[in-house]
């Protein structure tokens, strides 16, 4: 088996999670123009943001507050903004296709992720749900299979969250298929899988997925949900659900309101299940009549 990567944090462009105050060098910002149309930038001294509108030095924007207008050797605008974690991932590089913020919020609420909790995620991709996770509280410990991927996903989470956070980030070049090593904090709480056949996993859940525990996966095909809810029936697991989030913005202007013509619709299934307690997976099933 691999060992970790031992990829830091950048020190550049970080994200200062929580932070307030007066944008300072090296994080990252969102300037937006006119038309609404946003820019992603990490300032820097003596460097500038050029666009159609003109020039637009870091400089002015370094010690000037969230929320400011500024104006372009054009004569054209610019409010400057920290970006919020949906922001970051809508802009992240990526080598493989990110989860999207309309999935990420329920897959937090689903898989209960909160301060404290042991999570085991199964195919990074590009760190966005790695993101998620660690800005909601948890530790987080990532197999992937490349270590291309592995790296970019370790740099997005440090920017994305700030080095505190991306310190309870692990990353391990490991086949999840293979199995799951258990650590000596005796297996995890939250299971959390984006790959192309989860059933292979459930088997490995057995000891490494603590009792009450959750399991997620995030599959596009419903095909796949459904083989995955077979193993986890065939397992043992309970409470099972599979469900898709659909996003559809409002048009409002004034007393004119109607939904946008366009929508967000089917990106994947979320199907979850909780472990029983060993104890409850030896009962013989109950009696009619009982």
């Amino acid at each position: 088996m691999s060992e970790p990567t031992t990829h830091g944090p950048p020190n550049d462009g970080a994200a200062r999670s929580g932070h307030h105050g007066l944008l300072e060098e090296g994080e990252s910002v969102l300037l937006i123009d006119h038309k609404g149309r946003r820019y992603l930038q990490t300032l820097s001294e003596n460097q500038e943001f050029h666009s159609h509108a003109g020039p637009l030095e870091h400089d002015r924007l370094i010690g000037a507050e969230p929320g400011s207008t500024h104006r372009t050797t054009k004569g054209l605008t610019f409010t400057v903004f920290r970006p919020t974690l949906s922001d970051l991932v809508f802009k992240m590089p990526r080598g493989a296709q990110v989860i999207y913020p309309k999935d990420l919020g329920p897959i937090l609420m689903l898989a209960d992720v909160a301060p404290g909790v042991e999570v085991l995620e199964s195919g990074i991709g590009s760190g966005a749900l790695s993101s998620a996770m660690l800005r909601a509280g948890a530790r987080v410990t990532g197999y992937e299979l490349r270590e291309d991927f592995a790296r970019r996903a370790q740099l997005n989470v440090a920017r994305a969250v700030g080095p505190e956070a991306a310190a309870r980030f692990a990353v391990e070049l490991r086949d999840v298929y293979e199995g799951i090593e258990v650590g000596p904090s005796g297996g995890y709480d939250r299971v959390v899988l984006d790959l192309p056949e989860p059933w292979q996993v459930v088997p490995h859940l057995q000891g490494a997925l603590r009792p009450g525990g959750i399991v997620l996966a995030y599959t596009p095909s419903i095909m796949q949900a459904s083989q995955f809810r077979e193993a986890l029936v065939e397992a043992g697991l309970v409470l099972a659900e599979t469900l898709e989030v659909l996003h559809r913005t409002w048009k409002v202007d004034g007393a004119a309101v109607r939904p946008d013509h366009r929508m967000v619709a089917h990106t994947a299934f979320l199907s979850h299940a909780r472990m029983p307690s060993r104890s409850e997976r030896t009962l013989p099933p109950e009696r009619d009549g009982a």
